[in-house]
């Protein structure tokens, strides 16, 4: 048995504002055995921002199965990982839930720092009631979309969406449709950053300004629940 105590810390990391970092946060990242990143390339520009020198294990979409495993082996070895993502909280919206799954089911300790991370700035923001409110993330693609769309249909809570630029208009356009164009909304983006923009109406005013402006970044939708 090791001397160590092997670890998995989830290391919440810059949107877009990187003086958006915790003090706790860059000494993890340069305590850990290794960073877990989903992009070791982005990862690695931001850790060299901060003047960390560190070890990158990928993690991503396309190989978790095949990774988690061997990370949880080497955790219960005594290893320590901080788990990072390209931007904000890992787990998500990404692939980290798998490895906290198993971790948690092997007894390693996993801990969480608090953080930047896309959501809930914008859900304070969007002067929509935030008391109550469903995290949805990013609607289906295809399969399953417009079953989940009726089913929002009579939430009452708010409800909080990540969106991709080049999905944004239809999105809003199939919610304006099955929830009602009155429903009241807010759209923000590029969160954090320099042309950071939140837009508040109803989701068919929404639909006209994205239909009438190039939608660029990324985007958190806020809509109202139905009353």
């Amino acid at each position: 048995m090791s001397e160590v105590e092997g670890r998995l810390w989830l290391v919440p990391t810059p949107i877009g504002n990187l003086e958006d970092i915790s003090l706790r946060a860059k000494r993890i990242l340069t305590e850990a055995d290794a960073v877990i990143a989903e992009d070791t390339r982005t990862s690695g520009r931001l850790l060299q921002h901060y003047g960390i020198e560190q070890r990158f294990i990928a993690f991503h979409i396309h190989n978790e199965h095949k990774v988690t495993e061997g990370l949880v082996r080497r955790m219960q070895a005594g290893e320590r990982f901080a788990l990072v993502t390209d931007a904000g909280t890992p787990g998500i919206s990404d692939p980290g839930f798998l490895l906290v799954r198993a971790a948690v089911q092997a007894g390693i300790a996993v801990e969480t720092l608090p953080g930047a991370t896309a959501f809930v700035p914008a859900l304070v923001n969007s002067g929509l009631p935030c008391d109550r409110f469903t995290f949805e993330g990013f609607l289906p693609v295809k399969k399953g979309r417009r079953t989940r769309i009726a089913e929002l249909a009579s939430e009452r809570r708010t409800m909080v969406f990540y969106e991709s630029p080049h999905r944004i208009a239809r999105t809003l356009g199939e919610l304006a449709e099955a929830f009602g164009p009155e429903r009241p909304a807010s759209l923000s983006r590029e969160l954090t950053k320099l042309h950071e923009e939140t837009l508040r109406g109803t989701l068919a005013e929404l639909t006209a300004h994205v239909e009438q402006h190039a939608p660029k970044g990324e985007f958190v939708l806020c809509v109202g629940g139905k009353e």
